[in-house]
């Protein structure tokens, strides 16, 4: 429309990731809904050129890398009214700053969520099925792991998941084509939520671990849940369970997960873990009954395209002044990955 003035928007992430993001035509698409100032993005509010940009910015579009917005930054960027992150969570850049001064947030961990579920499904069907332990036994024939040729499959085999999150929400779609049995412990799903995505809603967690085939792990890391599965949770999983975790690794006490899988009672796949990545010479990479990953669920490669596609939108649909897709709250904040 004649006479609007687009809003400026400022890009804020690591060099370099502007080309890796951002597609030419999503790039196009942002241009056109706002005023690139530059499009060299800022990894660091210090120095004069940060603050002529926060001056202008109406919008900041951030990815990996984008530093925090405190109280002193906010101060210097009196005009922002939405920061559209483009990636998963905002806990690291977004502080009540944000929140007093009622700034839009969006978050594209809905899109990030996608590639971390496909891992989930196809690990636990791989795991259900004894593939991972069963590549090591045909390695080594004298491999400790915990294999029951008579119970592998995923006829009828239950599968636990902790966290009715986005993550997990794709995982339950994601098998509903399967003949596993699947059961979630969260306690903010509700009965009729669980019996509209066709899963049985399990309000005990220890209840839980006693009678699932594989552990399934796609909760948030908040308070509430760190350490959440610990000795006495792994304890009453049954010999040959397999513990999956995609989500993070503060949920597990990973030294009693440690110990269990040196003893050979139980297996895992991790894609998280404490550090991240592990050392060369950790023992969980040594073990034959552990599958371990340097955090690659997530998004990557040409996965990053479905984050920035969810960035460039919600920049479009504020600049129409349409609400949000996936809007941020300082209420969930504390409960949400």
């Amino acid at each position: 429309m004649a006479g609007v003035t687009r809003p400026a928007i400022v890009l804020g992430m690591l060099d370099g990731m502007v080309e890796h993001l951002f597609t030419p035509t999503q790039l196009a698409r942002l241009d056109a809904a706002g005023r690139v100032l530059d499009w060299t993005p800022v990894a660091s509010w210090d120095g004069p050129r940060a603050d002529a940009l926060l001056a202008e910015a109406e919008i900041l579009v951030g990815h990996w890398g984008c530093p925090t917005l405190t109280a002193e930054v906010l101060a210097r960027a009196p005009r922002l009214r939405l920061f559209a992150y483009a990636a998963g969570t905002v806990k690291w850049q977004v502080t009540d700053a944000v929140w007093a001064r009622s700034i839009l947030v969006t978050s594209a961990a809905a899109a990030n969520a996608v590639p971390v579920a496909e891992y989930a499904i196809a690990t636990i069907l791989l795991a259900n099925k004894g593939v991972f332990l069963v590549r090591e036994r045909q390695r080594d024939p004298g491999a400790r792991v915990p294999l029951d040729l008579t119970r592998v499959g995923n006829c009828g085999a239950r599968v636990g998941l902790v966290g009715a999150s986005f993550v997990g929400r794709l995982v339950i779609e994601g098998l509903r084509a399967t003949d596993l049995r699947v059961s979630v412990y969260d306690p903010f799903l509700s009965p009729a939520e669980a019996a509209a995505i066709g899963v049985e809603k399990v309000d005990d967690l220890d209840g839980l671990c006693a009678s699932v085939d594989l552990l399934s792990i796609h909760a948030p890391d908040v308070e509430a849940t760190r350490g959440m599965i610990g000795a006495a949770q792994l304890a009453l999983l049954h010999d040959g369970v397999t513990v999956v975790n995609t989500a993070r690794p503060a949920l597990v006490d990973q030294d009693a997960l440690t110990k269990e899988l040196i003893s050979g009672r139980l297996a895992a796949v991790l894609d998280v873990t404490e550090p991240d990545p592990l050392p060369a010479d950790h023992v969980l990479l040594t073990l034959p009954n552990v599958f371990v990953t340097p955090h690659v669920a997530g998004a990557m490669g040409n996965e990053l395209r479905r984050l920035s596609e969810l960035a460039v939108a919600e920049v479009e649909r504020f600049a129409a002044g349409e609400p949000p897709m996936y809007p941020v709250v300082a209420a969930d904040i504390d409960r949400i990955a």
